[in-house]
C-alpha cells in the first residue's frame, strides 16, 4: 500500500486512479496523518462481504439452531 501527502495526490490524481485500477491501494495523508485510503472497487467488495459474514456468525452465536421442522411450521402459519 503506497502513501501519498495529499497535495502531491490532488496533482496526481488520474495517475492515481490508473495505480488503483490495476490493484495497488493508496493511503492519502495530510500533515503526516493518513485521511484517506483509495482502494480498489473489487477490494471493497471483498472486505464489506467479510464484514457480513462476521456479521451473520456473530448472530448466530446468540441465537438458537432452528429446525426445518420448525421452518415449515413457521411458514404453513402465515398461510392462514
Amino acid at each position: 500500500m503506497q502513501t501519498i501527502q495529499a497535495s502531491e495526490a490532488k496533482t496526481k490524481f488520474l495517475s492515481i486512479l490508473d495505480d488503483v485500477e490495476r490493484g495497488e491501494s493508496m493511503i492519502i495523508t495530510r500533515h503526516g496523518k493518513p485521511i484517506a485510503r483509495i482502494i480498489p472497487e473489487a477490494q471493497v467488495d471483498q472486505e464489506r462481504m467479510q464484514r457480513a459474514v462476521k456479521s451473520i456468525l456473530e448472530i448466530r452465536k446468540r441465537t438458537k439452531p432452528v429446525s426445518i421442522e420448525e421452518i415449515l411450521s413457521a411458514r404453513n402459519e402465515g398461510r392462514m
